[in-house]
């Protein structure tokens, strides 16, 4: 249902998507600001926090700081990039919600949909993949623990039964089981952060604070562009507010400002509380760069290494559930169009899990790896270019059409091109380093 409303004698299109039946009468129920501004923020705070630590370790705080907030501000205008480009899709198409593959399809063409199919669908393997390995990880070292084994238990067991567990759940149990399984899981994250944030903070020298290496910010780059990426759920969020430009800023910001303060918070924290020479020792005869590694075995504090288990297992369980139901939602999508009909979830479930699953038993160090490419190649297409390009293509149909539409981003096309162009700079480095 559409409505129109009267503004400075412009005429701006509503959709009004939240209207259920209450008995007789037709009911408009909208979204809320807090609503979606929690969306954004769960969305964003996941499995890529874990990866920070190591990749800004090089750097030092100060300088990782200063980018982690460029970063954001990159991250924050493709997904209000992406907010205004489903806006405008849903006023022309006169529809109340659209997914992100068919926006860019409608947008770019079936070429442009491909491209971004093909890019949504590495995304969320390599990130399974990611996850299974150190979810895998770090269950078996905890394994280990609680049965007195001297050593840690094989990398590739860790994966499969970490696939198995929490796979086995999604698919054995019924959505609202997991969605309320899930919220336990965010509940205990955010908990877990907290007391981290206070023991760790315990342990923060003010000499490792200290230390700057601006030279080696560029590695950190990609994985900082992993943790802060929350777009494939803006479309949701316009839907839910019904196209109120306003009102889905404010959430974007907000949603998005949350997680930062988080991880500029976690970064500080961790990096300030590893030893340096603790940095030189080695484990296999290979040198350990990860400090939540060194802080999970204990050096810094039991309490410690236990509450940093604890957050980062679940952390990378909240993730993994979100990107097995974004993966399962795109395929059923993909076999509806093409006609394909399976009798139960099983073979669904197992196309999803079983190759992530399997490279990831296959190189179980791999973690690091599929953040940095997926960063390098799938969020800067994703996040950094397709939004651009789409945002172009839109503003100059509207106004060569007279129509309205209201830019969620200022700058006009210069935003445009340094958009594009940061992207294409990343990609071009990450290239030429091969």
């Amino acid at each position: 249902m559409q409505t129109v409303l009267k503004s400075n004698q412009e005429q701006v299109t509503r959709l009004f998507s939240n209207l259920e039946f209450d008995g007789n009468q037709l009911s408009h129920q909208p979204g809320s600001v807090l609503g979606s501004t929690a969306l954004i923020a769960g969305t964003t705070v996941g499995a890529g926090i874990l990866a920070l630590p190591a990749v800004t370790l090089p750097s030092g705080v100060v300088p990782s700081t200063v980018l982690l907030v460029g970063v954001w501000l990159y991250t924050l205008i493709s997904g209000l990039l992406i907010a205004e480009a489903t806006v405008n899709t849903m006023r022309v198409a006169g529809r109340p919600s659209v997914g992100m593959l068919a926006m860019v399809e409608n947008t770019l063409g079936v070429v442009g949909g491909r491209i971004a199919g093909a890019t949504y669908l590495l995304l969320h393997y390599a990130l399974l993949v990611a996850y299974t390995t150190q979810g895998g990880e770090i269950l078996g070292s905890a394994i280990a623990n609680l049965l007195g084994i001297p050593h840690q238990l094989p990398a590739w067991l860790g994966t499969i039964v970490f696939t198995l567990i929490f796979g086995g759940i999604m698919y054995l149990g019924r959505e609202k089981f997991v969605e309320k399984l899930n919220s336990v899981f965010v509940a205990i994250v955010l908990l877990s952060f907290l007391g981290l944030l206070l023991l760790a903070g315990e342990q923060v020298k003010t000499t490792q604070l200290l230390f700057q290496n601006w030279s080696a910010l560029g590695s950190a780059v990609s994985v900082m562009a992993v943790a802060l990426f929350y777009h494939n759920v803006v479309p949701v969020v316009v839907t839910q507010l019904e196209g109120d430009t306003r009102k889905i800023r404010q959430s974007i910001v907000i949603g998005s400002l949350i997680p930062l303060i988080m991880f500029l918070a976690w970064n500080a924290v961790i990096l300030g509380s590893v030893n340096p020479e603790i940095l030189q020792k080695t484990v296999d005869g290979r040198t350990i760069f990860d400090p939540l590694q060194i802080l999970r075995s204990g050096s810094a504090g039991e309490w410690l290494g236990v509450l940093v288990s604890i957050f980062s297992e679940f952390a990378i369980a909240t993730s993994f559930i979100g990107f097995v139901y974004g993966l399962l939602d795109f395929l059923q999508e993909i076999f509806f169009v093409t006609q394909v009909q399976f009798s139960s979830r099983l073979p669904l479930y197992s196309v999803i899990l079983l190759p992530a699953m399997s490279l990831g038993a296959i190189n179980p160090k791999i973690f690091f790896i599929a953040l940095d490419y997926v960063g390098t190649f799938n969020i800067t297409v994703l996040a950094g270019i397709i939004p651009a390009l789409m945002t172009w293509k839109q503003r100059h149909n509207l106004e060569h059409s007279h129509k309205i539409h209201q830019p969620l981003v200022p700058g006009g096309k210069v935003t445009l091109i340094a958009m594009i162009g940061i992207a294409l700079a990343i990609i071009g480095k990450e290239i030429w380093a091969l």
